[in-house]
């Protein structure tokens, strides 16, 4: 049985992703929150038996495309020092940037 999305969860996410929901939209959005959640469980319903899992999708191109890729190798970063000497503002840890969202 799929689990139902309520007005009251479509009102309490948009309150925490800090979105304006017209009256008339969140009706139309448990709806289609809904019709998502019906959709994947038709989807799980499916028989996968000796579908191998993937990673990515990308592992389906072609050996020519993944010659393409860069070779996942461990780099040195940055030098924190001159990364902070190039910074508008910093503590010397941490970049300090202007708040941005009020609550």
């Amino acid at each position: 049985m799929t689990a139902k999305v309520t007005l009251q969860d479509v009102e309490r996410v948009a309150e925490l992703a800090h979105l304006e929901l017209a009256p008339e939209e969140a009706p139309r959005m448990v709806g289609d929150l809904n019709a998502i959640l019906d959709y994947v469980a038709e989807l799980n319903e499916l028989d996968t038996t000796g579908v191998e899992p993937l990673a990515q999708v990308s592992e389906l191109e072609s050996a020519e495309r993944a010659s393409v890729l860069r070779a996942d190798v461990q780099l040195p970063s940055l030098d924190r020092g001159a990364v902070m000497a190039a910074a508008p503002e910093t503590d010397q840890v941490f970049f300090k940037v202007p708040k941005v969202i009020e609550r």
